[in-house]
């Protein structure tokens, strides 16, 4: 069995397509239930956030898997396979445990060194405990991913270069409107990202903070934390009316401003200039809005777009090294774990094969004295122990370097159950016949 993750990021997907695919957590449980249907995988993980929808399997067969995860997605969010297989990419086995560390350290993130993908990850390995679609291999995967990901932030200045998509808003926002301190900010919504909106803008010194959400408990909570007011949703309206920077992050499936929302509050501004930033993923924010006079609107594709860098800060390469490390002894301690069973196969086969012929030699000496039986009995226990000693060694010291699989050697040489053998083909180029 082989670790694989097939996924859409914003690095190789439109926004309109990762706002297709993004899946709630009700579709995540059916879409694994789905995939586990099947004859070729056993675990399944599902995470699904604003750039990202990505799918980590165990797979048993690699064609099979890739297969069955394509024909689940495509079920799922309503997206073609034929446009699936223009935008999706496909890591295998040390590629795939290497992607995963690097979503959790943020370094594949639009905004670069962002945290909250930890969080994200975190709930998405918890949902898949929870409906038994995660078993040892993603389980292990998830937890050291998510132990790296706190080391990069512990360990690196990493948080220092990242440049949040909040920070990224704001800033187009304030150079549209002016100086921070004289705006009034309105966060719609009360979860990970409307909290960091909400901090930001406290931090940077707003005028003043309002928030506004389904739940009106968890508004007043945030605007506590945030030193900001909560008002009901029932008020948005005038919310809307009254703010100059419209920041939005909800769970919303469908709009929560739309044109003629923004309309109505720019008739009751008198014109003011307004600037929106849209979080969310589908749209909270109706795109036309960008359209009307002396408002600019701000969605995750063109805060992508104003985040993007093509120098690599040296707070980058500094958890580049430390995934690349981390990647490495987790393959090396898999490899160890997965020739376990094989090792303890040989050994029990060699002591069944003692004890068959200590017994096969008393049934033919009967007389032997129990001293006698007992000097035999350790000699031959030294003998196997010798004889096993250097493969047993050998075979986890070979398997840890990946090169061949001498595991599968050591079975099929001492016909220990060629049943156990993995049954993974070898995968193709990607873009080479899958889906």
């Amino acid at each position: 069995m082989s670790l694989l993750v097939l996924g859409l990021s914003h690095h190789r997907a439109p926004i309109s397509l990762l706002e297709a695919a993004s899946l709630g957590v009700d579709q995540r449980a059916l879409l694994a239930e789905r995939i586990l249907r099947g004859a070729n995988v056993s675990e399944v993980i599902v995470v699904s956030t604003c750039n990202r929808t990505e799918v980590y399997v165990e797979a048993q067969t690699f064609h099979g898997a890739v297969n069955d995860i394509g024909e689940g997605v495509a079920a799922a969010t309503g997206v073609s396979i034929d446009t699936l297989r223009d935008h999706v990419y496909i890591h295998y086995e040390d590629r795939a445990i290497a992607h995963a560390f690097q979503v959790a350290c943020g370094l594949d993130s639009m905004a670069v060194g962002e945290a909250q993908i930890l969080g994200q990850m975190r709930d998405s390995l918890r949902h898949a405990q929870d409906h038994g679609s995660a078993g040892p291999a993603l389980n292990s995967l998830f937890q050291q991913a998510l132990r790296v990901g706190k080391r990069a932030h512990s360990e690196t200045e990493i948080d220092s270069v990242s440049v949040s998509l909040v920070e990224a808003g704001l800033t187009h926002a304030t150079s549209h409107l002016g100086p921070m301190g004289e705006q009034t900010v309105l966060v719609i919504g009360a979860g990970g990202m409307s909290g960091l909106a909400a901090a930001t803008a406290a931090r940077q010194g707003v005028g003043d903070l309002v928030i506004v959400n389904r739940t009106y408990d968890k508004a007043e909570r945030l605007a506590e934390r945030a030193g900001g007011r909560a008002r009901p949703l029932d008020e948005l309206a005038e919310a809307l009316a009254e703010a100059d920077i419209v920041i939005s992050s909800t769970g919303s499936t469908g709009l929560v401003v739309d044109l003629a929302a923004a309309a109505d509050a720019q008739i009751a501004r008198g014109g003011r200039p307004q600037a929106y930033v849209d979080l969310a993923l589908p749209h909270d924010i109706a795109p036309e809005v960008g359209s009307l006079r002396d408002v600019e609107l701000a969605g995750l594709e063109r805060l992508g777009t104003m985040l993007s860098d093509d120098e690599q800060p040296p707070q980058v390469r500094e958890v580049t090294d430390l995934v690349v490390g981390e990647v490495a002894a987790f393959l090396t301690a898999r490899a160890a774990d997965s020739v376990g069973p094989t090792v303890k196969a040989l050994r029990t086969h060699a002591a069944e094969v003692r004890e068959a012929e200590l017994v096969r030699l008393q049934q033919r000496l009967p007389d032997l004295d129990e001293a006698t039986l007992a000097e035999i009995q350790l000699a031959m226990h030294r003998v196997v122990e010798k004889l096993m000693h250097t493969p047993t060694v050998r075979v986890k010291e070979l398997t840890s370097g990946g090169a061949h699989d001498y595991a599968a050697a050591l079975r099929a040489l001492f016909d220990l159950g060629p049943h156990e053998a993995a049954n993974v083909s070898v995968p193709p180029t990607v873009g080479e016949g899958l889906l």
